[in-house]
């Protein structure tokens, strides 16, 4: 098989699209689908499974058509700094609030990349988006989330 594939990292991002298509699809196949003008909860999900799994079945055809780069090392390091900063987030979220689990979230994963520098631009950018956050999530869709945690009497 290894000698029919032209291009393993479109093979590759192929089958990973597939796998995580057909794994939101089988989650989201419980519930109410509804239609187009009256959408039920597992619509967005289905239609976005299954857009997913398209887009791998490209990838993967085109792998076997046009040539690529051979598959590289993973960056374990890296990936370790962002799935820690999501499970970091997820650990602080009601004990320390949305404010300061937003800003373990985005410092940890801006560690991940070796371009990343704490200076001022970096500061006025987590700011920036710490506040978008607060106001858009919890102050705009009303999601029930503290800004200030049980850590902080919130």
């Amino acid at each position: 098989m290894a000698g029919i594939i032209r291009n393993p990292k479109d093979f590759g991002a192929g089958i990973l699209y597939i796998a995580f298509g057909a794994v939101g699809y089988w989650i989201a196949v419980d519930y109410g689908f509804g239609r187009a003008s009256r959408m039920g909860p597992g619509y967005f999900p289905s239609v976005l499974s299954a857009l997913l799994m398209l887009f791998g079945l490209i990838a993967v055809i085109r792998s076997f058509i046009k040539p690529g780069e051979p598959l590289g090392g993973f960056a374990w390091k890296q990936s370790a700094f962002v799935v820690g900063s999501t499970v970091a987030f997820g650990l602080l979220l009601v004990p320390a609030g949305l404010i300061v689990a937003l800003v373990a979230l985005i410092l940890i994963s801006a560690a991940a990349s070796h371009y990343f520098k704490f200076d001022w631009k970096a500061v006025g950018a987590l700011i920036v988006l710490v506040v978008f956050c607060s106001l858009v999530f919890v102050k705009g869709l009303g999601v029930p989330m503290p800004l200030l945690g049980t850590w902080f009497g919130g």
